[in-house]
């Protein structure tokens, strides 16, 4: 049977309406391209949980996805006061009760450490963005099934100022590097597992230049660029290459090499996610056992 997929948008509305304004494409319609390149049969529903909404897709329950994808978000984790946070979070703990396989970028790392118990706060040194430099798999890293055929260190896509703090029961850290510690985490919980990434594989240099669009006041305070012209200028280098990325010099200038420009390798682990969850592994929906009922999503 062909896969069952949801993907879980976690921008709020207004914050997926400045990134539409920045030029960049909405998170959910992002990660659902990306897993239909690897999964072109599979049906996929994109729902946003920060939206004040009890039913995430009508008439379908959670357990009746084979796996669930988060994506990042503009929200703070942390900031527990926001209900549109407290409803994610509670969405992913019936996630982990019911059993079914999630993955994610970004938000979905801390979210998934959250949700178990962990902490998460403001990384001191402010937003890790562009690229996230000298990922490094640790020795559990190099033993997971997430990154089978992952160099064991290797640049990635990044944007993001909050990270995870203290991991929680039934983590196991994955990669690390200078700007954060946990770069990816895996999670069990229950009967669910969660493989979650704090960089994005679905950016790409034009997404990444539509972030900066949307964010230069902030990187040019922050320090990441020197003043609004430069950052114009990187944004007009990012667009370059995407549109030609065969540009060395444009490569050269940005520190963008073939692991960010070679989609295939950029999203290894979300490859190595999608056969976790389906037939190869077992686990297509006619071959699983039950799961225990729980409701469609918290209300």
């Amino acid at each position: 049977m062909p896969l069952r997929l949801l993907v879980l948008d976690a921008y709020a509305a207004e914050g997926r309406a400045a990134l539409r304004a920045a030029g960049g494409t909405e998170a959910g319609r992002l990660y659902e391209r990306m897993l239909r390149r690897h999964a072109p049969d599979a049906a996929i529903d994109v729902a946003h949980p920060a939206d004040p909404d009890p039913q995430l897709v009508p008439g379908v329950a959670l357990e009746d996805y084979d796996g669930v994808a988060w994506t990042g978000s503009s929200l703070t984790i942390h900031d527990g006061s926001d209900p549109r946070v407290r409803r994610q979070i509670e969405l992913a703990r019936a996630i982990y009760a019911a059993g079914v396989p999630s993955f994610g970028s970004c938000w979905a790392a801390q979210l998934s450490v959250a949700a178990a118990g962990g902490r998460c706060a403001a990384n001191p040194r402010g937003r890790e963005f562009g690229v996230a430099r000298g990922i490094a798999l640790s020795e559990a890293g190099r033993a997971h099934p997430m990154y089978r055929d992952k160099p064991p260190r290797f640049d990635a896509f990044t944007s993001h100022a909050d990270e995870v703090v203290d991991l929680c029961t039934g983590s196991v850290l994955l990669a690390s590097n200078d700007w954060s510690r946990v770069q990816a985490v895996s999670v069990e919980r229950g009967a669910g597992r969660f493989w979650a990434l704090q960089y994005h594989p679905e950016y790409d240099p034009h997404e990444i230049a539509a972030l900066c669009r949307l964010r230069r006041g902030e990187l040019v305070a922050q320090g990441s660029f020197a003043d609004l012209e430069a950052a114009d200028r990187t944004i007009g280098q990012l667009e370059a290459l995407h549109a030609d990325p065969t540009r060395a010099d444009l490569a050269a200038a940005l520190g963008i090499g073939s692991d960010l420009l070679d989609r295939e390798q950029r999203e290894i682990e979300v490859r190595n996610w999608l056969e976790s969850v389906g037939p190869r592994a077992g686990l297509s929906a006619g071959s699983r056992s039950p799961r225990a009922a729980h409701p469609r999503s918290p209300g």
